[in-house]
């Protein structure tokens, strides 16, 4: 057996762990990890120093950039485009097909962690933790009285693997569950005791509303000013998914104006729109949310799984194989599929 040439992979993520650097240094990878300023993620990075990082690149594990045509353009020698997680929004997919390029994400590897974080949320905002903590700081030891989450009603908007993870670690709550998908699966309802309900119906009765579906046209600002006056007076809304699927500028309203009474926001409108920036601000001030900088998939074991994921589907793609199907998202080579 020859012996392979070295490809070059470059990886635009910060916490990319050893066992997955290994893992692309036994395949023939030598593996160049880009330095990100404390607070800079790859998604600060501009189109021409993002084309100068990757101009020898044979492969690229990246975590929020934009995947553009034009930046493919100026990228010949670019094989694999690996996102290290499951959007892929950022990501121009007819590009990546037109320049003959492979685009994969790397599915099932930060279900258990967004799962954990969406329940960590709820737990949170029901028991006023974030409150109570300042509330202490400042000298205050009153009890803030919080609610349980025993015995609620909860709602999930998106019953794919998250989804489905959020209704496995509620069962251990005794919670009544409502969920709405595009495609119910009875079966799986009938076995995980969920009620599939229309839109209006969940948010109605819900207690919590938890999101957990993509971000595309359809779902875009799906929960607006109209569906959050639809929400109980004291449900919560947790978002672990994707910024743009809230209106936070009606959210803000809704919770200065009492319309539901709190929020646990992992993601934020202002990711993508700087226009939003004051939004965010108001929000994270008011002490009835409580927020996380986009974290819910960052756990030491969820980023291994992901990073570890992306590594293989980089490889497959050099070696000239097939990535797992379920994590290709675009295939511009001759003769091979891709969504």
């Amino acid at each position: 057996m020859s012996e392979r040439l070295p490809r070059k992979v470059l990886v635009t993520q910060r916490f990319f762990d050893a066992e997955s650097l290994v893992y692309l240094r036994a395949n023939g990878c030598e593996v160049e990890l880009v330095p990100l300023a404390d607070g800079q993620a790859d998604g600060d990075l501009s189109e021409d120093q993002l084309q100068a990082l990757l101009a020898d690149a044979d492969a690229w594990i990246v975590g929020h950039a934009w995947v553009t045509g034009s930046l493919l353009a100026r990228l010949p020698r670019l094989q694999a485009i690996a996102r290290r997680g499951v959007g892929y929004e950022r990501v121009d997919l007819a590009a990546v097909r037109a320049s003959g390029k492979v685009a994969t994400i790397a599915v099932g590897g930060n279900d258990a962690s967004v799962a954990d974080h969406a329940l960590a949320m709820m737990l949170a905002l029901g028991r006023r933790l974030g409150d109570s903590k300042a509330r202490m700081i400042n000298g205050d030891w009153t009890i803030a009285l919080g609610g349980d989450l025993y015995g609620k009603t909860v709602g999930v908007i998106g019953l794919g693997r998250i989804g489905r993870g959020v209704v496995k670690r509620l069962s251990g709550f005794d919670v009544r569950v409502l969920a709405c998908s595009r495609t119910p699966d009875w079966d799986y309802g009938r076995e995980a005791g969920v009620r599939f309900v229309e839109l209006d119906t969940l948010l109605a009765e819900s207690d919590y509303v938890t999101l957990h579906m993509p971000l595309n046209d359809e779902t875009r600002l799906l929960i607006d000013a109209a569906a959050l006056s639809r929400m109980k007076p004291g449900a919560m809304l947790i978002n672990t998914a994707r910024g743009g699927l809230v209106d936070d500028r009606a959210l803000l309203e809704a919770l200065l104006d009492g319309v539901i009474a709190g929020a646990g926001l992992d993601v934020f409108l202002s990711e993508t729109d700087g226009s939003y920036r004051t939004t965010t601000e108001a929000l994270l001030a008011l002490p009835n949310v409580v927020a996380t900088p986009h974290s819910g998939a960052s756990t030491h074991e969820g980023l291994q799984r992901t990073n570890l994921i992306a590594a293989q589907c980089v490889v497959a793609v050099l070696d000239g194989e097939n990535p797992p199907a379920h994590c290709v998202i675009a295939d511009g080579r001759r003769g091979q599929g891709g969504l």
